[in-house]
């Protein structure tokens, strides 16, 4: 785990990237806040994915007139926190007397508001992309193809099922989702197994104290493969 010094400096030179090389130290309260990201277990690529968040949307307003500060990107910072927690299970953080995290037992994430033809629909398009591209590198093509194959028609009678027809549509898709995840899986050189399994209990190192054995194992797996979906571009298939 980095030191808060070392996460700040990262935070730091990443900064500085995005703002094409113009160099704002991070000091004073802007290093305290940056600082408190760290004690509260926010891994250092979800902070730099909430700093990327904001200038996306900073880019899309047209010509920047000036370098972005650290503290302008504190709310989509805590935003991707959140997600990331949901994710893996993470489901409550706060320092103790002792200064240390406070995690309790992981719960499930939260579940979207769009409708479930909606989502389909969504996750439909998204692998149609991903399919097209080669961001998979021939990794899982024939899993693809079958997954497309297999939720298409749900999208027809998705907005109508009710009770038991709805839950077997969410049972499908949740099936769908493990089968793409596991022959993306399945398919990684084991040095590139290892590196994920390194990153996924780095992020969770913060936390692992307060946390069962068997909790801890849980949500190093859903970090795992929250790192697959990253790096591969895979949609959340189930809802």
């Amino acid at each position: 785990m980095l030191a808060p010094d070392a996460y700040c400096r990262e935070i730091e030179a990443h900064l500085c990237r995005k703002n094409d090389g113009h160099l704002i130290r991070i000091v004073g309260p802007a290093f305290e806040r940056v600082t408190s990201w760290a004690a509260q277990g926010v891994p250092l690529n979800v902070a730099l994915a909430g700093i990327d968040r904001y200038f996306e949307r900073y880019y899309r307003k047209g010509p920047r007139r000036r370098p972005v500060r650290v503290e302008f990107c504190e709310a989509d910072v805590l935003d991707a926190f959140d997600e990331w927690r949901r994710a893996v299970g993470v489901s409550i953080v706060a320092g103790d007397a002792q200064g240390g995290p406070l995690v309790e037992e992981p719960v499930a994430a939260a579940r979207s508001r769009r409708s479930l033809k909606a989502h389909i629909e969504s996750v439909l398009a998204r692998l149609t992309v991903l399919r097209g591209s080669d961001r998979l590198r021939d990794l899982a093509d024939e899993a693809l193809a079958a997954i497309i194959t297999t939720i298409e028609p749900l999208a027809h009678v998705a907005d109508h099922a009710r009770g038991d027809q709805r839950q077997r549509i969410l049972d499908a898709l949740a099936a769908a989702d493990r089968r793409l995840v596991d022959a993306v899986d399945a398919q990684l050189p084991d040095e590139v197994r290892t590196a994920l399994a390194n990153e996924a209990g780095r992020e969770l190192e913060p936390f692992q104290p307060r946390m069962s054995a068997e909790a801890y194992q849980r949500a190093c797996s859903a970090a795992r493969t929250r790192l697959i979906r990253e790096r591969y571009g895979l949609p959340e298939i189930g809802t």
